[in-house]
């Protein structure tokens, strides 16, 4: 489930810039929050005890922020953004951390990137040093753009070979249709051989620039000292311009595509994936944490009804879970199952009528309860790391312009109640669903599956 993962609601820096105090957690961290005057947002999350830390920088930039013809800039750029600088070179990049026993990578999704490193805190100079002249100072080689495209290439048909990753792409096209939501991260060989290297330096350009960037840093670091660091080398890379506001969170209203499609790409694998699903609900509704309990119990764990019904009683597949993804304004809630092609009919039979048998009926409290408990405690497992506490800062702040605590996320997953997660239920299992199925499946086979989900 998409959620929140932070501290306290993010609030403003005083008009010199100074970090706003922030009261100690009960688990002895610390959160503060800066606003330089560039606009640039610097989140720290101090942690006794540990020698490492976590440093990243997070861009309000994902893949449907490109028109049709940009597909997978965000994420060419990306790849980009580590092959040199007027200072260092691609080499010289990965060198230093490797020389340190760190570790640095990015990621990209449909609404935000992210590059980060993780290093000894003796350290988090040489990272941050490293992290910001990698986002503010990227050249962009013509001969690197070249060189790197044939890379993506190779990770586009990675995915392709890989369908139980890939239905999941065909998914969001079945739902989203041909949006920037439906359309794939990294995008398509056309779409990826069409991109231009001046082409890519504009999209850098555009998108950039202080006020759409945060800094997260989690581990054994002192806030001052980071925005001491983190000041120092946007101004040597002269990215520190006055008196900008940092752009907000994304908000609005995306209307989804009618449910009951159904897309089928049919591919010689051993298995068939499938994802069934329907529209979810926004990252701002409130219904979010009913639906995560929800997702937790239906297909959540090794307990969960799906996993029971298909592969435990049944033994029908080997993998078989529920998922929800919350976009700023809309989601989708899913089911995917891996099975030999012969079982395809009837763990889809399966995973239909456990829907409608929710979506009608609703849970047991005793389930509800259950999936709570599962929740909570793979929440706060989740965040056991520098890394992972990192992302929770960068994904709150840029996702929804606050922080909530662990406590405060507790909070909200205990306060779901049956009757909560039985309305949503209703909400959106309630839904004629959608199907995506990448398998071995004849025309007559899939003109069949059609005719049943009809």
């Amino acid at each position: 489930m998409s959620r929140p993962t932070g501290t306290e609601t993010a609030r403003p820096t005083d008009p010199v810039g100074r970090a706003v105090p922030r009261p100690r957690h009960s688990d002895g961290t610390t959160v503060q929050r800066t606003v330089l005057p560039s606009g640039l947002r610097i989140l720290t999350e101090t942690v006794p005890g540990v020698r490492s830390v976590s440093f990243g920088i997070w861009a309000r930039v994902g893949s449907r922020d490109e028109t049709p013809a940009q597909g997978g800039a965000t994420h060419y750029l990306e790849h980009l953004l580590f092959k040199g600088t007027s200072r260092r070179s691609a080499l010289e990049i990965s060198s230093a951390i490797d020389a340190v026993g760190g570790e640095m990578n990015a990621f990209t999704t449909k609404e935000f990137t992210c590059y980060y490193a993780r290093v000894l805190d003796s350290d988090l100079p040489l990272a941050v040093d490293i992290v910001c002249d990698m986002l503010t100072g990227s050249l962009i080689p013509a001969e690197e753009v070249d060189a790197e495209r044939d890379v993506i290439l190779e990770e586009i048909a990675m995915t392709e070979d890989d369908p139980s990753d890939g239905v999941h792409d065909l998914f969001a096209h079945t739902l989203f249709g041909d949006s920037p939501l439906g359309r794939p991260v990294l995008g398509t060989v056309d779409t990826v051989n069409a991109l231009t290297r001046d082409r890519i330096a504009r999209f850098y350009r555009r998108h950039y620039d202080p006020t759409r960037l945060v800094v997260t840093v989690a581990g054994n670091a002192e806030h001052a000292t980071v925005v001491d660091l983190v000041t120092a080398a946007f101004d040597r890379a002269g990215a520190s311009g006055p008196g900008a506001e940092p752009v907000g969170p994304r908000s609005g209203h995306r209307e989804v595509r009618p449910a009951g499609r159904v897309d089928i790409v049919e591919r010689r694998t051993e298995q068939a994936h499938l994802v069934l699903g329907m529209p979810g609900v926004s990252r701002h509704d409130e219904r979010r944490w009913a639906l995560g309990v929800l997702s937790t119990a239906l297909g959540g764990g090794m307990s969960s009804r799906l996993f029971q019904e298909i592969r435990e009683k049944r033994g029908l597949a080997y993998n078989v879970y529920a998922h929800t993804s919350g976009y700023a304004d809309c989601g989708l809630f899913g089911v995917y199952a891996g099975c030999r092609p012969d079982r395809l009919d009837q763990v889809l039979d399966i995973c239909r009528q456990q829907l409608a048998e929710v979506a009608e009926k609703g849970l047991g409290d005793e389930e509800v309860e259950r999936a709570i408990g599962q929740l909570a405690g793979s929440t706060v497992l989740g965040l056991e790391d520098t890394g992972s506490l990192m992302h929770r800062l960068g994904k709150s702040e840029i996702c929804w312009g606050q922080q909530l605590s662990v406590d405060e996320l507790l909070a909200h997953i205990a306060a779901v109640t049956p009757d909560d997660v039985r309305r949503v239920a209703r909400e959106v299992l309630g839904q004629r669903p959608s199907l995506s199925v990448i398998g071995p499946l004849n025309d007559r086979r899939a003109a069949r599956l059609t005719e049943a989900m009809s």
